[in-house]
């Protein structure tokens, strides 16, 4: 049931790529209103809400619009062939409507006058070739269990794939008969086999290829590493492509990563010293989360990691299955059989315990708060380099406040204006303590933290937890 407190909620809450807010206040087009079902059904379904405005901080404006909340009813079903659910709120600032669209069935895209639709910022578009293609897979075996290859016999599977590394990454003896082999492959889904012939899933060659560009189905999944000379891509100073099996190529992977990045200067006493400008937990968790949750599906892009003077960047096709804000706590991965090898082989942590490390560790590096910026095509993170907090603007501040308030709550504790200013290395003044209660009421004040129940009335000793808790 939705009530006003549930869409007081919604108005506080960042925003939300299952809502849309209109402020119709005179009048909403039929047609447009058509259209905008059809393109939140086509993802995955959500809330179209008429009286509240889309800008932040979002305001009840109030809607004259479909006054006849049947006969609306029935003009969607009989134009469009699904149900919408209406709800009338009356707010004391106004009358609000809110139309419930159900996602679109499995392998199924809903059209409007011939247009497959989809959102993109404040405007409706045509869904993409690939996009579509998408969907009408979904009823298809996925991606990870189809043949990469023609039929094989034993020893082409085994000139293919990197079976020794395999092997010593899952830490098991290497098998005394090529049999043996075979049979450990098939096991894991790497391979099935066919009257004595064999045929490698996209499983298998994705994470144990010697070289991917030989397997057509997932030749453009390989990993592309760009450095550039300065913080914008006018001048590209080096581009790597990386082509070994997620797999049995990620230990190089990383380590080529690290050495294109930069280093921070210490200087001692009696020496200079060099030390790494990121984390390393945080640089191989978030590259293996990109290889992991990528949509495989999505033809004409892989994985990328983009290196600035000041910044790094780790995208990957498709947008993530849960909200952005969620990353700390929840965990849904796209490609659960890759995810799952990479965890045996210490790959990337256990479900829903990485992103808390990035977090933790960007902060014990005093760096600013990792960013996630997410298209409708791509998700992409940004880590950025040192900052001192003088030179970090309000978005920094806010993003870091909320992901402190995250990681405190995830580790069963609570944000403070003490702990917020620990975060920040700033010093325990009145001065500084003021300035941290400025972050805080503007992460308030944009609904992705809020107070405690149990917290102190004094805003010192205050406590917050996330928008979510």
């Amino acid at each position: 049931m939705i009530t006003l407190e549930k869409l007081e909620h919604w108005i506080k809450s960042p925003e939300n790529e299952h809502i849309e807010f209109k402020e119709a206040q005179n009048n909403f087009n039929i047609d447009k209103l058509l259209k905008y079902c059809v393109a939140i059904a086509n993802e995955k379904g959500g809330q179209l809400i008429l009286g509240v405005s889309n800008l932040i901080p979002r305001n009840i404006a109030g809607t004259n619009a479909f006054i006849n909340i049947e006969d609306t009813k029935h003009k969607i079903l009989d134009r469009l062939h699904f149900r919408v659910d209406i709800t009338e709120l009356f707010h004391p600032d106004g009358r609000v409507l809110i139309f419930a669209i159900p996602s679109r069935p499995i392998g199924h895209p809903y059209q409007f006058e011939g247009a497959y639709l989809m959102r993109s910022g404040e405007s409706l578009v045509p869904m993409t070739p690939d996009m579509l293609k998408r969907i009408f897979s979904e009823g298809e075996s996925s991606f990870l269990n189809r043949d990469a290859t023609e039929p094989l016999n034993a020893d082409e599977v085994i000139a293919l794939l990197d079976v020794q590394k395999f092997f010593d990454l899952v830490k098991l003896p290497f098998p005394p008969t090529r049999e043996a082999i075979i049979n450990r492959l098939i096991s894991e889904k790497f391979l099935r086999s066919n009257h004595h012939e064999f045929f490698i899933s996209n499983l298998g060659s994705i994470l144990l290829a010697k070289d991917l560009i030989k397997f057509d189905t997932v030749k453009r999944k390989t990993i592309r590493i760009i450095k550039y000379k300065s913080n914008n891509k006018i001048e590209t100073e080096r581009e790597h492509i990386s082509t070994k099996g997620y797999a049995t190529g990620f230990g190089e992977l990383i380590d080529y990563i690290n050495n294109q990045l930069p280093m921070n200067e210490i200087i001692g006493r009696a020496f200079r010293q060099e030390i790494k400008m990121y984390p390393d937990l945080a640089i191989r968790e978030l590259v293996a989360n990109a290889l992991i949750h990528q949509d495989l599906e999505q033809t004409g892009s892989s994985v990328m990691i983009e290196i600035y003077p000041d910044r790094i960047e780790i995208t990957n096709p498709g947008q993530p299955l849960i909200e952005a804000e969620r990353f700390i706590d929840e965990y849904r991965s796209r490609n659960e059989k890759l995810a799952d090898m990479m965890r045996r082989i210490g790959i990337c942590e256990e479900k829903g315990s990485g992103i808390d490390k990035v977090v933790f560790n960007t902060e014990f590096y005093q760096l600013p708060a990792p960013d996630i910026r997410i298209t409708s095509t791509h998700t992409t993170v940004i880590l950025f380099a040192y900052k001192e907090f003088k030179q970090m603007d309000v978005p920094d501040r806010i993003r870091a406040c909320y992901m402190h308030c995250c990681l405190k709550y995830v580790s069963n504790e609570r944000m403070t204006n003490q702990s917020l200013r620990e975060r920040f290395k700033l010093e325990d003044t009145t001065a500084k303590s003021a300035t941290v209660s400025q972050i805080i009421a503007a992460a308030v004040e944009k609904g992705v933290i809020k107070p405690d129940d149990q917290a102190s009335i004094s805003k010192r000793y205050a406590k917050y937890v996330p928008f979510w808790a």
